[in-house]
């Protein structure tokens, strides 16, 4: 066959750590696809110290790219919404598949990208786009497409996961933590997307649709982040025998999808509790498979690259394929999509960690537990902890209560005149472990 040639729209960490890839395993690539990959062209606003490009054409104009008619498949590393977006649809009018590691841009207008690369017989792949160097879209569309997938849970966000565990490992606070993962690269200096868990809610929304068929809904999930996080509560956790992990959780329920980020109470034994530092992890349950957990690098040059190169393999393995032989962009044929809903997260269950400030004042306790036992929550532990001055914190652990009841629980309990400041919730998750 002929060579396939491509384009490359920025030249980052990612960019240079593809182009590396495809020149170093290029023989190997070759034996998979049946023909070379060669780089035709590069559009990058600065050179990468880390790569030599040799004679490869390069632009500063991403859309030089999308019009070149001598390119099949352009990559899109630039990331962000806008031109990210332009770019992709001019590449996809103009015949082109595309790969991308844009999960904001997936999560958020995938639907409108996958219909117009179906009206024009394209194919649009995304894998770099969750969880790094772990194949767990493939994983999804191919690997588990026996299964009815129960539910997925994931720590799809480095960032968070390394601030959480030195958290744990030092007894640290969550600014100095925050503060170190920027120095060393892990958080940006507005680290908002990854510490308040957009970055995974983006990641999560697409595991979403590629576990239950049901388009992408990123305005539906559930987002919170780990900044109201205490050393206190990691420690508390450790001592109820749990992990503190900041969770993207999606489950299939008789009544809908449930679609969630915000930091999770899960037993110290389930593997997933033991993802330390950047990596990342997604444990996935099948109604035949049962759970199986994928566990890698989520970022990084290479690791990335890794997963860019793999759906450059897909992609040229395909270009004969008509658009009905393909793997749908979203596991699941086109008609056949779910329209289950995405359930408000009042109307989840789990069970909560409640961590209080209570005046020691006569019948206090028995006032918070009356609260929680007229909304049906039923407590599972609760401890007084030592402290040598007023108020004193309490722990709560209560069983699977309805979200909806708790928020009205936490609302009087906060209004008690012996109940000091708010009260922190988490919820907690077994994960069948």
């Amino acid at each position: 066959m002929q060579a396939i040639r491509i384009g490359i729209c920025g030249f980052g960490t990612v960019g240079g750590g593809t182009f590396n890839v495809l020149q170093r395993n290029s023989n190997e690539i070759a034996r998979r696809t049946g023909c070379p990959i060669v780089v035709e062209q590069i559009a990058m606003r600065r050179t990468n110290p880390n790569c030599n490009i040799g004679n490869t054409m390069t632009t500063d104009d991403i859309f030089e790219v999308a019009n070149n008619a001598t390119i099949a498949v352009l990559v899109e590393l630039i990331g962000g919404h806008q031109p990210a977006m332009d770019l992709i649809m001019t590449a996809i009018k103009n015949g082109k598949h595309v790969v991308t590691a844009n999960k904001a841009l997936i999560a958020e207008h995938g639907n409108e990208i996958f219909a117009a690369a179906r009206a024009n017989n394209v194919i649009v792949s995304y894998e770099a786009a969750v969880a790094g160097g772990i194949p767990i879209i493939k994983t999804l569309r191919e690997g588990l497409s026996a299964n009815n997938i129960n539910w997925l849970a994931g720590i799809i966000n480095g960032t968070s996961n390394f601030i959480l565990t030195q958290m744990r490992d030092h007894t640290r606070a969550f600014a100095d933590v925050l503060q170190e993962a920027q120095q060393l690269g892990y958080a940006e200096a507005d680290p908002t997307f990854d510490v308040e868990g957009i970055d995974a809610a983006h990641k999560l929304t697409i595991l979403a649709s590629l576990a239950f068929g049901i388009p992408l809904q990123f305005s539906k999930c559930y987002t919170e982040g780990i900044s109201q996080i205490t050393a206190e509560d990691v420690t508390n956790a450790e001592k109820l025998g749990y992990r503190i992990k900041h969770l993207g959780l999606t489950r299939r329920t008789p009544d809908g999808i449930e679609l969630r980020v915000h930091p999770t109470l899960i037993p110290e034994k389930c593997l997933i509790a033991n993802v330390h530092g950047v990596m990342n992890a997604v444990l996935a349950n099948g109604d035949a498979v049962g759970s199986t957990l994928y566990y890698g690098a989520g970022a990084g040059a290479e690791p990335t690259a890794s997963a860019v190169v793999a759906d450059l393999v897909d992609v040229v393995r395909d270009l004969a394929l008509d658009s009905d032989s393909r793997v749908p962009s979203l596991a699941f044929q086109q008609g056949a999509l779910s329209d289950s809903p995405v359930l408000p997260m009042s109307q989840i269950t789990t069970a909560f960690y409640l961590r209080m400030m209570v005046r020691e004042r006569p019948g206090v306790l028995a006032q918070v537990t009356r609260i929680l036992g007229e909304r049906g929550i039923s407590i599972e532990a609760i401890q007084q902890q030592e402290h040598h001055c007023e108020p004193v914190p309490v722990i709560i652990l209560t069983r699977p209560a309805k979200e909806q009841f708790m928020n009205e629980a936490i609302v009087a309990i906060e209004a008690l005149a012996d109940i000091a400041g708010e009260v922190t919730r988490i919820r907690v998750e077994e994960l069948d472990s």
